[in-house]
């Protein structure tokens, strides 16, 4: 009856781990800050963190206090983003600042475009659910300030870190590398520079990681190592070394990746100091636990997948793929080792790389070999020109030697990403297939290492199964029609699609901005596996008519007028886009449409004022800028 206490157990597990889940979510609070906003409400927030500067404005997440509705202050619960207009210059405000807010706020939507990234959900994870954009007349600053010690004592770190950094490091692009590398601050970097170390299969590296404990713990056993003659070192060692390592987890922040590797080297640290012998796998699954216990929104987090499949597959794979080949050169012993390493940590991230990511780095083994020792080595230069920070001659030497390094690494990681397939794009595997690709590589594994022909027929069924799905779902994508009305703040963004075929028609600015493109075309684009042409075959667009065997698409970009005696236009859409002037009684009587869709290159004002007409009118519309993307089968 053994089975019936393991039974219990996993039922209490469950239990609390819904319990925490259920906690952690403030909208069953009917504090929740969603189930208080109104347009006449006001506000009373804290500022959480230190401004950022963004393109057009300064930003910083606020904690909502108190509302003041129905004649009374209530208390309320959730984050908030404030964005504060730049055009006014930067805001007397700082960590702890308390503001009375005199503007709505909004809450946080999606973009509800096609395969998009859920910000709503992601924001949500950190009890983040609305947004506000003030000018100096939305807000009053109160004297009072409420502080955490613990908090501030962090932020102080944190800016006099990057204070250090971006005197001695003279080249920007390096300096935010520098800071990345470091303590995970990623305001400073260059979106290309980023996008190339995705590309290459290294932004791990400038992911603040496990990588880097693990780099800084090396580093202590080697300074400490002289002292274990001291009795007294059996007991200092692991104090120092946690005191240390913990220090610099909050200092960069204490993401989940770096918090999962330092809980990790925590338990390792303190069965060692006892004599223990420690597992591996209890190490993970007990960081794993604590981890979630504390904050299990972090299941969702890509960084804390991507963390516990790297370790979990470099301890499962590295020695068997270490025992392929076997050089007696030292040198190449050492390098084959860093490759195996990196090869068993790829087998189990690569179905969630491919998942979220859409794309594989080709050429991963070789960037490396080269960036991860050497971004230890700039790791260890970065350590140093903070120790000797305030001495002029060191800083300066320490610094450009830093400096020339970063810039040289990223000559490398650039030169390699503008090789032609340096990376394999544009994959779309949903989550089924992910499934289907974990047994995969589960079966194969189990085959080759314990050489079970069972195993080797279960893994080609399930690659057999992963491929017919593929399959069918390119197939679909053959027949498909479609037109895609993109929300794009303030831009004209339309996809026509026949089968695997796509001709956009928009704003020049989407060509040329990789980022917009990237972030609100791109995912559609891989959902729909399509490529770029410039004429489709069956999908006809021809001034500012778009039509099909079927149906007949009209965009409205220029006043429209029309004649009693004109005979009603049918069109299956109106697609109202550039802002123009119109009056909806014109609109409907020169055309008999079934829906009316404004883009987001329609400002919010005009698209109410338009949809209080058309309810008037008894006409039937979309706003892309509130309901999302508009898709219609053509």
């Amino acid at each position: 009856m053994s089975w019936i206490s393991g039974f219990v157990i996993s039922i209490i597990f469950i239990c609390v781990g819904y319990s925490v889940y259920y906690s952690n979510d403030i909208q069953h609070n009917k504090e929740w800050i969603g189930n208080n906003i109104s347009t006449d409400s006001i506000f009373q927030v804290t500022i959480q963190e230190p401004l950022t500067e963004k393109t057009k404005s300064y930003k910083a997440v606020a904690d909502a206090n108190f509302v003041f509705i129905d004649h009374e202050w209530k208390k309320i619960k959730g984050n908030i983003i404030l964005y504060f207009k730049k055009e006014n210059g930067k805001p007397n405000l700082e960590y702890g600042s308390t503001l009375i807010i005199h503007k709505p706020l909004q809450l946080i939507t999606n973009s509800g475009n096609p395969g998009a990234f859920n910000y709503k959900q992601y924001c949500a994870f950190q009890h983040i659910y609305a947004q506000v954009f003030l000018d100096e007349n939305n807000y009053s600053i109160l004297p009072d300030k409420e502080v955490s010690f613990l908090q501030e004592s962090i932020f102080s770190a944190q800016r006099n870190v990057l204070s250090v950094l971006k005197e001695n490091i003279k080249d920007a692009d390096a300096a935010g590398i520098a800071e990345a590398l470091l303590i995970g601050y990623r305001d400073d970097l260059d979106k290309d520079i980023v996008q190339a170390y995705s590309n290459t299969g290294v932004v791990h590296i400038i992911a603040i990681s496990g990588l880097h404990i693990a780099m800084i713990y090396g580093l202590l056993l080697f300074v400490l190592k002289p002292f274990r003659k001291f009795k007294l070192m059996k007991w200092l060692q692991p104090i120092i070394i946690l005191f240390i390592l913990w220090s610099f987890t909050f200092v960069a922040g204490a993401a989940p990746s770096i918090l999962r590797s330092t809980v990790m080297f925590s338990f390792i640290i303190i069965g060692t100091s006892f004599n223990k012998r420690s597992n591996i796998y209890n190490n993970l699954a007990a960081s794993a636990f604590v981890i979630l216990l504390f904050n299990p929104y972090s299941l969702w987090d890509v960084g804390f997948q991507l963390s516990y499949a790297a370790v979990l597959s470099i301890v499962l794979f590295q020695k068997n793929i270490n025992h392929w080949f076997y050089f007696e050169n030292k040198l190449l012993r050492n390098i084959w080792q860093l490759n195996a390493v990196t090869i068993a940590a790829q087998i189990l991230t690569l179905p969630i790389i491919l998942f979220y990511f859409h794309q594989f780095p080709n050429f991963f083994l070789l960037t490396n070999l080269f960036a991860v020792p050497f971004s230890g080595l700039i790791l260890y230069g970065e350590l140093l020109l903070l120790m000797v920070g305030k001495l002029e001659i060191l800083n300066e030497i320490v610094g450009d030697a830093v400096n020339w390094c970063i810039e040289l690494m990223n000559r490398f990681i650039i030169n390699v990403n503008s090789i032609p397939f340096s990376s394999w794009e544009n994959i779309q595997i949903n989550s089924i297939q992910t499934i289907i690709l974990y047994l995969f590589i589960m079966s194969i594994a189990y085959w080759l290492i314990k050489k079970k022909k069972n195993a080797l027929i279960l893994a080609l069924s399930f690659m057999v199964f992963f491929s017919a799905i593929r399959c069918a779902d390119i197939f679909k994508k053959y027949q498909q029609q479609k037109i895609i009305v993109y929300n794009v703040p303030q831009h004209q963004a339309i996809d026509l699609i026949d089968g695997r075929k796509y001709q956009f028609i928009g704003d020049d600015a989407l060509k040329e901005d990789g980022f917009l493109r990237n972030f609100h075309l791109k995912p559609a684009r891989i959902l729909n596996r399509i490529t770029p042409t410039l004429t489709l075959e069956n999908v006809y667009f021809e001034n500012n008519i778009i039509h099909s065997a079927t149906k007949h698409v009209i965009i409205v970009d220029k006043p429209i007028y029309s004649s009693p005696d004109m005979q009603k236009i049918k069109v299956s859409a109106l697609i109202i886009s550039q802002n123009p002037k119109l009056n909806m009684e014109e609109l409907a009587a020169a055309f008999d449409c079934e829906e009316i869709v404004f883009d987001s290159s329609n400002p919010l004002w005009k698209i109410n004022k338009w949809k209080k007409d058309c309810e008037q009118l008894h006409l039937r519309h979309h706003s892309v800028s509130e309901q999302g993307a508009f898709e219609m089968e053509l």
